[in-house]
């Protein structure tokens, strides 16, 4: 069964998150709070949603995937980015992975959203094969970009600043 997260999901999906940074060999990255989380989902202005998968028999969580709106300017439309997709190693092959790639499929397509995209770490051949399945496209010309830490704040004190063009002054 696939349903959408409660505020009460919280803990066991920061628990899932630590369990997929593990498998990714980046433990250390992982530094969500569950407080961080829970306002990320349930917050006044949420950043995120997420989905889990429960085991049919005892309805315990199995996996989740989290995405959030991302929007395209050559489409003019909104998108939704999977940020994590996780099922827990013994319920593997349960058919609990493609069952929340599905539902967010379906979400894609109440909502307008004409692009699904993430990432997969090129090492990771299991989840490259599943997707392959799938028949999802590979976009091997493009490159992920990330600034963070120093570069981020060295960067960010190069801005100049920046004027509000809202205001009719």
């Amino acid at each position: 069964m696939i349903r959408t997260a409660t505020v009460h999901d919280v803990a066991e999906i920061i628990a899932m998150i630590r369990e997929l940074a593990a498998y990714e060999r980046a433990v250390e990255q992982a530094r969500a709070t569950e407080e961080q989380l829970r306002e990320a989902l349930f917050g006044e202005h949420p950043a995120a949603y997420a989905l889990i998968a429960q085991d049919d028999d005892t309805g315990e969580p199995v996996g989740y995937a989290l995405w959030f709106p991302l929007f395209s300017t050559w489409t003019g439309t909104r998108g939704m980015h999977l940020e994590d997709l996780y099922v827990r190693p013994d319920a593997r092959g349960g058919g609990h992975g493609k069952a929340l790639l599905a539902a967010l499929a379906a979400l894609c397509a109440r909502s307008g959203y004409e692009r699904f995209e993430w990432w997969v770490l090129a090492w990771n051949e299991p989840t490259i094969d599943f997707y392959r399945s799938l028949d999802v496209e590979f976009l091997d010309e493009w490159r992920v970009c990330r600034l963070s830490g120093e570069p981020l704040k060295a960067l960010a004190a190069r801005a100049p600043a920046v004027v509000d063009g809202t205001s009719d002054a």
